[in-house]
Formats: C-alpha cells, structure tokens, sequence
C-alpha cells in the first residue's frame, strides 16, 4: 500500500501532517511515533460507534439486566414504573428518538423504550 503524503492520515499522538511510510508501519518526523494504519482504521470505526452509558457511566450491552433509577410516568396507567423495577434483556437502538436509547419489555406494562439515563446496569 503505497500513498502519497496528501493521503496519509495526520499523526493520531501530535496531529502531525508529514508522517512518512516506514516498511508496513507509519512515522512521524515531529514526535517520532510510529504507528499502524489499520490499527488506525480499527480506532476510527470503534469511536464511530454508538456508545450507549447508564446513569452511573458503565456501558450497556444488548440482552444486559438494568434497574430503573427513580420512578417512570406512564401514560395510560395510574402507577407507572416504581424505581428499582429490573428490566432483563435489554435491546440498544442506533438511531435513538428523544433520547430513547433502550428498547426493552418491561413486566406488567409490555414493550416500550426508555432513556439510559435513567437506568443502571445491575
């Protein structure tokens, strides 16, 4: 894989614009880091995925456990979902709409989405 300098990537450690082909590895002059380009493609794609987070920072997963934070108005029902109800088997949603990240069943009320924020992974 031969590019010319106006196709080679800036350097991922000081953003520098004059990295050079070194055998498979790439290298920068002004910092002297080394690199390679398909673990640089690897890091692009994985921070261009949808990382979704509960309440408290830790990552959700698909079919992860969750607990609701604090208590959930529903329309239609007269109680709604009391805090510390455990949702199991949790779907993400890419495209989420109004900030509806979660697509999940919930006991006694059936399918709905709900907000990372206000859950936590249990």
């Amino acid at each position: 894989m031969t590019e010319t300098p106006e196709t080679l990537p800036p350097c991922p450690q000081c953003s520098g614009a004059y990295a050079y082909e070194m055998g498979a590895l790439l290298v920068c002059p002004e910092c002297g880091h080394e690199w390679s380009p398909a673990a640089a493609e690897t890091e692009d794609a994985a921070a261009g995925q949808n990382v979704v987070k509960d309440a408290v920072g830790n990552v959700l997963a698909d079919g992860d456990t969750v607990t609701v934070i604090k208590t959930l108005k529903v329309k239609g029902s007269p109680s709604g979902i009391k805090a510390g109800t455990k949702v199991r088997g949790i779907r993400l949603i890419e495209n989420a709409v109004d900030g509806h990240d979660i697509d999940c069943k919930v006991d006694g009320f059936g399918a709905m989405q709900l907000k990372s924020s206000v859950v936590k992974k249990a």
